[in-house]
């Protein structure tokens, strides 16, 4: 029978992802329809699914519009604060 020996693993090659929200904020600026449509334009969401963000960040003052690891994230946030929304990305 011959042993098999594995090498043992280096922290970097078991890096792990780190899983972060991307919040939307509530505003007194920005109408439905627009908000909405920059959610299907720039999260990819279907419209039943952007407005009922809309709705939840209208009523709670906030939502969390997608979950995804940091550097997925960040350039939605970009387009989104570059629309003139309110938006964060925290971490879990």
């Amino acid at each position: 029978m011959v042993e098999h020996k594995t090498r043992p693993k280096h922290r970097n090659e078991e890096k792990e992802t780190s899983v972060s929200e991307l919040v939307l904020h509530n505003d007194d600026f920005n109408t439905f329809d627009f908000v909405i449509k920059t959610l299907m334009d720039v999260c990819k969401h279907e419209p039943e699914q952007a407005e009922q963000c809309t709705l939840i960040v209208h009523h709670k003052g906030r939502c969390t519009v997608k979950t995804a690891p940091h550097d997925v994230l960040e350039p939605m946030c970009k387009q989104l604060l570059e629309s003139g929304l309110t938006a964060t990305i925290e971490k879990l």
